[in-house]
């Protein structure tokens, strides 16, 4: 069971381009039930033992070293670029996965299942249906690079302004020896803007030589 329910919140998770998929919830979730049947197995099997016998069980003690383990992995599942942080929600659905297999393995099945119902209804339905409405502020570093008048330049705050860009800081740069004039800009804007048909505007200027996006550090 602990292995099927892994694989169902796996499958998600791979769907999507995940690197920790399907395979990996599936060996995180049956080990963690293995490693909770264990621990109680050994409650069992050692608890009636005499005062005599020098031996302390903890059948919690297992299952949270088991928790606390799976911070190496979720960190694994985590990459930080200079802007944005990606693979939270796989490393946060690793430890879901982790927390199921225990659940299963301490024989509490319907509550593993609710929560994986609820799990997948958040990962996948909320993914389809409410995301695309979602608009979240993102942060780039623009740079244009042209053999053409720094007045031309200036051309593309217009460009920018009409999509609703703002322009937080501005930096010209020449090159002598080229003769060409760079101009960075950092610049706050949405996730819904179609960054194609920007590109394209700022394109239709004379003598544009590149045109570099970046992600930016948020402030």
């Amino acid at each position: 069971m602990a292995a099927g329910l892994g694989a169902i919140i796996g499958y998600e998770r791979e769907k999507h381009g995940q690197a920790a998929g399907f395979r990996t919830n599936i060996i995180v979730a049956t080990s963690s039930c293995l490693l909770m049947i264990l621990s109680i197995l050994l409650v069992e099997r050692y608890g009636s033992e005499s005062a005599s016998f020098s031996l302390r069980l903890d059948p919690a003690r297992i299952p949270s070293y088991a928790v606390a383990g799976m911070g190496f992995l979720g960190a694994g599942a985590i990459i930080k670029g200079k802007g944005t942080v990606r693979g939270l929600t796989t490393a946060a659905g690793l430890w879901l996965v982790n927390a199921i297999g225990l659940t299963v393995g301490a024989g509490a099945y319907l509550l593993a299942i609710i929560t994986t119902v609820i799990s997948i209804v958040f990962l996948y339905v909320f993914r389809l249906v409410f995301r695309p409405s979602f608009v979240r502020d993102t942060y780039r570093i623009l740079t244009i690079t042209c053999t053409c008048p720094v007045e031309q330049l200036e051309k593309v705050k217009p460009i920018l302004a009409r999509y609703n860009i703002e322009i937080q800081n501005a930096d010209f740069f020449y090159d002598i020896e080229k003769t060409i004039y760079t101009l960075k800009l950092r610049l706050r804007m949405t996730d819904n803007i179609p960054l194609e048909k920007l590109v394209g505007d700022i394109l239709v200027l004379e003598n544009i030589k590149r045109i570099i996006w970046e992600e930016a550090p948020v402030p």
